[in-house]
């Protein structure tokens, strides 16, 4: 059997993906669980995550995640990051002062800035909130079936800036351009929410399902 294990570590709409996952793999077995061993004994992991960076990193070291993490990266095992999840997998992020993340992909975590603007010249909110097209800069199998400039779901104030260009699987523009999603060798990850954007997004976590972890 299929098994895919969401982490817990207090931070994320764990129970959502969790059914998300459930909908698009029903014969899979899908568990929300902070065990380290049951986490690193499962075919897929999914790395959630809202909030702030700070309590969520204080949680991923206080519970010994980020060991689980980097150890999951190493094996070969797929890795799905959303949102917070993927910021944390980055070298560091302005957010609270300048925080510490867990290195595993290099590049920064930035504030989208006070002086937002569209191409008209209309100002933009922060938090970025809302429907936003994606657009996949190349070809991986979790954007099978989905087409280009998809409209996917964000809620972010801070972005991913990669520090290696070929880690950028596609980009959104919201008053700056960004990475939308990053892929490396097994990880995968989406700053924006796939639980929350109904059809496209319930693709990208079928194929996810069926993904083993090469692009």
């Amino acid at each position: 059997m299929n098994t895919v294990a969401v982490i817990d570590y207090g931070m994320g709409n764990l129970h959502s993906v969790a059914k998300a996952l459930e909908h698009v793999a029903p014969a899979s077995s899908v568990c929300v669980t902070s065990d380290a061993e049951t986490i690193l004994a499962a075919d897929r992991v999914v790395f959630p995550g809202v909030g702030a960076i700070r309590d969520c990193m204080a949680e991923i070291r206080r519970l010994q995640m980020d060991r689980v993490v980097r150890e999951l990266a190493d094996r070969g095992t797929p890795l799905l990051a959303i949102c917070v999840g993927m910021q944390a997998l980055m070298d560091t992020s302005e957010e609270n002062g300048g925080v510490d993340c867990l290195g595993i992909l290099p590049g920064r975590v930035e504030f989208f800035g006070d002086a937002l603007e569209d191409d008209a010249g209309a100002r933009l909110k922060v938090p970025h909130m809302g429907w936003s097209r994606v657009h996949q800069l190349r070809a991986h199998p979790l954007w099978a079936n989905i087409g280009q400039d998809e409209r996917f779901y964000f809620v972010h104030s801070y972005c991913v800036t990669a520090e290696r260009a070929t880690d950028v699987a596609a980009e959104t523009v919201y008053g700056r351009r960004f990475a939308a999603a990053l892929s490396h060798r097994n990880l995968f990850a989406v700053q924006f929410h796939p639980e929350k954007s109904h059809t496209a997004g319930l693709q990208l976590l079928a194929n996810f399902m069926n993904w083993e972890g090469a692009c």
